[in-house]
């Protein structure tokens, strides 16, 4: 009884279309911001160090360096205040969770690009890349 109740309503807060991405992506995070009665959209870019949780408690954490500090931050998946995650860059890790990135320092927090195609594909391929691939 209680399961049904809480599967229902999971299924009404759960977005249809959720991001595609994975740890050691550097992505965008849209998340809208209410300011009095004004809402804008702010940008949080980093590397997802872990994903955690299913269903509507589904949540990831980005990390990224602020003037030599860093920084993480918990986004929940689902949430309504995301408006969009956009994959600037795919992480090829051997790992689940990159806790291990906290203790690295200026270059060595870099990751190697995984190879592949569609949404893993970066921008930034150049055309004649892209077309080597498919091939």
């Amino acid at each position: 009884m209680q399961n049904r109740i809480l599967k229902l309503v999971e299924d009404t807060t759960v977005k249809k279309e959720t991001p595609k991405f994975q740890i050691g992506d550097q992505v965008e995070v849209h998340q809208r911001i209410l300011e009095g009665s004004k809402e804008r959209t702010q940008v949080f870019a980093g590397v997802v160090i872990a994903m955690r949780g299913s269903g509507v408690r589904e949540s990831f954490i980005v990390r990224r360096i602020v003037q030599g500090e860093g920084v993480e931050r918990v986004f929940p998946l689902h949430s309504p205040k995301i408006s969009k995650v956009e994959v600037k860059r795919t992480g090829k890790v051997r790992r689940a969770k990159l806790y291990y990135m906290r203790k690295l320092v200026g270059k060595a927090t870099r990751l190697k690009e995984r190879k592949g195609k569609g949404p893993a594909m970066t921008p930034s391929k150049s055309a004649a890349q892209a077309a080597k691939a498919k091939a």
